[in-house]
């Protein structure tokens, strides 16, 4: 009897460029992790406060490093890897010459550089969008676009302007030589139009409110088509094969929410990263916040309408560094993460953190004033460095569903289960924290690396092995652990989500609208 040969695996390459590390991975056509590397990075660097930046060319040798470190992994030549796709961290701008040289470093997205001056529209423009509630929205547009702060301060600079990327933009060139991006990585202030998912058409208000030109920006491609091959100068750099296929995905938020399996309506996604937010995937152009965006889904057609708290787990950083000395100097010891130890932090505490309650606004997040601050509040004397910690972790998930919550209001979408990616997810406690507030079942899919195999996803469609994203998430997405909530704790967060939480932010602004006022901060 003649034995039947196996069918060859086929391999698939994702680079993710986060806020803190680049990883390159190798996934398998099942959506399992066969080798992974990582660097770590330095986010930015902060030449003057509030500045946040980084040379282009420190993002592009991580790669290359996270590259090369990967192939000794590998019991397969590197060869029988089909295609490769980059998802990167959103909003991270990149300025080139007519060389193809970056011309300065990076502004990355935690950039609080802003222009002082209003959007020029003229009287009769400026008017019309007063009337229809734009004005402010058009204004804050043209304040954060980098590329006016630019024409402010480095005029001689912005002259030599030849192209204006995002991050995604910038690595896709050094991998193809071509000026091609992603539709789906299209997050930041540029002249995009979000509904239609292109650039934006001429007589767009974000062409007069910026100085970019059609001619600076890249030519985008929907998730899985080719936007290049490559190259002989590439390879030689990373070690990747000469000639494989570049494929578009998306930004790492949007990777994750594909990548987590969220694409039916009534699962949702949260993201515990750097930023934390809450996703659900809509067939159409949702606005949770007039004239805030709903972000290109991979899934063409698709569109993630999304509620973020910019700092989200950052702040679990912020802790670490100013209150989880003990906890830093035990991991050393025992080498583990020191994440792990804050953990069993809180299992020392009740749910509920006895009354002490947290509203996360280190930075001004998704429906609220740019004035907003963090505030805590119900101290007494049985409260510890432990309910602390828990408190963080409550008011960042009180947050949460709060958007939630908006999301399914405007999409009129109720959502039954919710899908968890980003680092915060590997902790049990906070997953059940999660389920009892959100009161409903949170699933941990079955791998950490939600983001990159969203983009190993949009690979596998885009050289055949699945037909579509449906048939791709059906075979390449599992559900690794299901948490449901504690009935008793999830009475408990309820009464102190609505009769607590959801208050406080209207009490409070008065006083942070005073404490802008006397001390000048934020300073926006």
């Amino acid at each position: 009897m003649e034995m039947q040969s196996m069918p060859q695996a086929e391999y698939l390459l994702v680079i993710d460029n986060g806020t803190q590390s680049v990883r390159a991975m190798v996934f398998d056509q099942c959506g399992e992790v066969v080798a992974k590397s990582k660097v770590d990075i330095e986010p930015y660097k902060s030449p003057e406060p509030g500045w946040a930046e980084q040379d282009l060319d420190y993002f592009w040798q991580s790669l290359c490093k996270a590259c090369q470190a990967l192939w000794p992994m590998l019991d397969f030549p590197p060869e029988q890897i089909k295609g490769v796709s980059i998802t990167t961290q959103r909003a991270t701008v990149a300025v080139l010459d007519d060389k193809g040289k970056p011309l300065r470093p990076a502004f990355i997205w935690l950039d609080q550089r802003r222009v002082d001056t209003k959007a020029p529209l003229g009287l009769l423009f400026s008017a019309l969008t007063t009337v229809i509630g734009a004005k402010n929205a058009i204004d804050d547009f043209h304040a954060e676009c980098k590329a006016n702060w630019m024409v402010q301060n480095e005029p001689e600079l912005w002259q030599k302007v030849d192209k204006y990327l995002l991050l995604s933009g910038y690595q896709v060139h050094k991998l193809t030589g071509l000026y091609h991006d992603a539709v789906a990585s299209q997050v930041g202030y540029v002249p995009f139009d979000f509904k239609k998912q292109c650039w934006a058409e001429d007589n767009d208000w974000k062409w007069q409110v910026t100085p970019i030109k059609a001619t600076m920006l890249p030519k985008l491609f929907p998730a899985g088509a080719e936007m290049g091959y490559i190259t002989s100068q590439a390879s030689h750099e990373t070690g990747i094969p000469a000639g494989t296929p570049v494929i578009a995905s998306g930004s790492d938020k949007a990777c994750e929410v594909l990548g987590s399996g969220s694409l039916a309506k009534d699962i949702g996604s949260l993201s515990y990263g750097t930023t934390a937010t809450f996703n659900l995937t809509s067939s159409q152009y949702k606005e949770v916040f007039s004239l805030r965006p709903a972000y290109p889904g991979v899934a063409p057609g698709t569109f993630n309408v999304e509620v973020m708290i910019p700092r989200g787990y950052w702040m679990v950083s912020w802790f670490k560094q100013q209150f989880g000395q003990r906890e830093q100097q035990l991991a050393e010891q025992q080498n583990v993460a020191a994440e792990h130890l804050l953990n069993q932090l809180l299992s020392q505490v009740p749910p509920g953190s006895m009354g002490l309650t947290l509203q996360p606004y280190w930075s001004a997040a998704d429906g609220v004033g740019k004035e907003a601050k963090g505030a805590m509040i119900g101290f007494g004397d049985v409260h510890t460095r432990a309910h602390i910690y828990r408190a963080l972790i409550e008011g960042l998930t009180y947050a949460l569903r709060e958007g939630k919550e908006l999301a399914e209001k405007r999409c009129r979408s109720p959502i039954k289960t919710l899908r968890v990616s980003g680092g915060g997810s590997q902790s049990d406690e906070v997953m059940q924290i999660s389920a009892d507030i959100f009161g409903m079942p949170v699933e941990r899919p079955h791998t950490y690396e939600t983001s990159g195999l969203g983009a190993a996803i949009a690979i596998a469609v885009g050289v055949g092995i699945y037909p579509d994203f449906g048939s791709a998430v059906n075979a390449m997405v599992r559900v690794g652990r299901r948490f449901e909530p504690d009935t008793k704790s999830q009475q408990l967060y309820n009464q102190l989500y609505q009769e607590v939480y959801r208050k406080l932010y209207r009490k409070l602004r008065p006083s942070y609208q005073a404490i802008k006022r006397i001390t000048g901060y934020p300073a926006v």
